[in-house]
């Protein structure tokens, strides 16, 4: 059985979506992040980390004058780092399952999430996440790993996508959670 599954798609096709409801449904100790859009009057200003156990960063803005930056937004990596990727390692040591919501350009920009995750798959740890669509070397060298489970998601096989994350994870839960 694969222990990795990982969501791709085209924007707006509810990957985070799907990440969330399966996670909320969960038994096991899940630890990690996922990513929301910042708005205002319909205008996306940037991208918001959230933790499984409630801590939030800014991860990207348009307002931020970082060095790094994808696009307009520049990206705060060192805050990423702080909240995002040690949210990853906790999970990693103490949880069941690691959530990555997103593996996709911005959180790449940071060598830390590089290592975090290259780890954490190399460790054989269950890990439920997303990952950018578009080729790119790092991102496409995580995707064609053996233990990696790719789910292209569409607006069309969403439910379809739901009912497969819930059978791994309940296959998943087996393996990993304690019985009391």
């Amino acid at each position: 059985m694969k222990r990795v599954c990982l969501l791709t798609g085209r924007p707006g096709t509810g990957k985070t979506s799907l990440v969330k409801q399966a996670v909320a449904e969960l038994e096991c100790r899940a630890g990690g992040f996922y990513t929301e859009e910042m708005r205002s009057r319909g205008i996306r200003l940037g991208f918001r980390l959230v933790t499984l156990d409630g801590r939030e960063t800014v991860l990207a803005h348009i307002d931020f004058s970082k060095r790094h930056r994808v696009g307009k937004y520049g990206v705060d990596i060192e805050g990423f780092d702080r909240i995002g990727v040690t949210a990853l390692l906790r999970a990693a040591e103490h949880g069941d399952l690691v959530v990555v919501d997103e593996i996709g350009k911005m959180e790449m920009t940071s060598a830390d999430f590089r290592g975090a995750i290259s780890g954490i798959i190399a460790g054989g740890k269950a890990v439920l996440g997303t990952i950018m669509l578009n080729s790119n070397p790092w991102a496409d060298s995580i995707k064609c790993q053996p233990q990696v489970n790719l789910i292209t998601v569409t607006r069309d096989n969403r439910s379809q996508v739901l009912n497969g994350i819930r059978n791994w994870l309940e296959t998943v839960e087996s393996l990993i959670c304690p019985v009391f």
